[in-house]
């Protein structure tokens, strides 16, 4: 069994080639950095754009380093949302027309399940398991009990991590994109210097909110001789809002961790695993703080390569390999969706005008 992945959700176009063993024959990344660092952030039009002018191109090399050909392929599939519309379509499109010229399966995958069944490609993971999923548009916690098959624990009430991330890189004028500019500057800083609130933490259940966290940060840097910031006041602002981030992801991930365990006894007998996944569990600062927390509440930690974290196509090609082993194949009709919760039966999270 062999298929091919293509991933254009945001700013990354990428494709992939993954057989049925879970080896990866090919994996081409094309990043559009460059082409929207000078607006400090993604930019969907241009995003569009770039994949239109990238896509055919990636494919071929991708399968030229895979060493096969379109007849050897089983099924082609790409990421059918959530993200950016424009750039769905045209790998959505790009997967049906190569589906429909060599008569094989289309897949559909979600963006978000290509996260969540990484750490089954790379270390083989059986169901269920414990999901953080922390990314650029996502923050949420998850139990993933199966192929298509999520219940979800926890979501962030307004921001993403990855973006406070970035708009604190930005706040601070260290570029983008910011969370391996924040990261990078942490390093050497004093993560004790700013008291930076903990949003939720010590409250019930795993939620997340980070805005009130962004707010502190332009508040303390508008404090700091008006705005005019040296490099150690960076250094430990950067340290201080990593550390005040950690304590948070610490604190609704042991809540998760209590309510996996009520949900799944049997597995938290034997040999439960904490998986830690999407762009910001590239951070190595955030790994082992979680690594520390799985190992005090008996459960293995797992985090996929860094290269994996990150937007890619591997990722969407072994979604496509589980879903097609057991049959779950797309009609043509497919529309890319630029919403799409891995947890359907969930309830809105409260927040944005929703009560709880």
């Amino acid at each position: 069994m062999i298929v091919l992945g293509i991933e254009t959700s945001c700013d990354e176009t990428a494709a992939a080639v993954v057989d049925g063993d879970g080896r990866i024959l090919a994996d081409e990344v094309l990043s559009q950095i460059d082409d929207h660092r000078p607006f400090g952030g993604i930019v969907p039009e241009v995003a569009a754009r770039a994949h239109l002018e990238l896509i055919d191109g990636i494919v071929d090399r991708a399968m030229g380093r895979a060493g096969v050909e379109f007849s050897d392929l089983d099924a082609v599939a790409a990421t059918g949302g959530p993200g950016l519309i424009g750039g769905l379509l045209i790998g959505v499109m790009t997967a049906k027309a190569i589906a429909t010229v060599r008569s094989m399966a289309f897949i559909a995958v979600n963006h978000l399940e290509g996260h969540a069944l990484t750490a089954r490609l790379t270390d083989g993971l059986d169901f269920p398991y414990l999901l953080l999923l922390v990314s650029g548009g996502h923050c949420q916690l998850l139990a993933v009990e199966g192929v298509g098959d999520y219940r979800r624990l926890g979501t962030t009430l307004d921001d993403a991590l990855g973006e406070a991330f970035d708009k604190t890189a930005k706040m601070l004028g260290l570029g983008f994109p910011g969370g391996p500019e924040v990261e990078k500057a942490a390093r050497s800083g004093d993560g004790s210097r700013f008291p930076l609130p903990r949003p939720m933490k010590g409250r019930e259940g795993a939620d997340f909110s980070f805005s009130g966290l962004k707010t502190r940060v332009r508040q303390t840097i508008e404090g700091l001789a008006q705005g005019d910031l040296e490099d150690r006041d960076v250094a430990d602002l950067c340290a201080s809002f990593q550390a005040a981030v950690e304590d948070v992801l610490a604190d609704r991930t042991a809540n998760a961790i209590l309510t996996f365990r009520g949900l799944h006894p049997e597995t938290s007998l034997s040999s439960p695993v904490l998986v830690v996944a999407g762009g910001v569990a590239a951070n190595e600062a955030i790994r082992k703080r979680l690594k520390v927390l799985a190992a005090e509440k008996g459960f293995q930690f797992v985090a996929p390569p860094p290269n994996l974290c990150t937007d890619n196509a591997a990722m969407i090609a072994w979604a496509g390999v589980e879903r097609l082993k057991l049959g779950m194949t797309d009609d043509f009709d497919f529309k890319a969706r630029p919403r799409w919760p891995l947890d359907p039966d969930a309830p809105p999270a409260p927040g944005a005008g929703v009560k709880a």
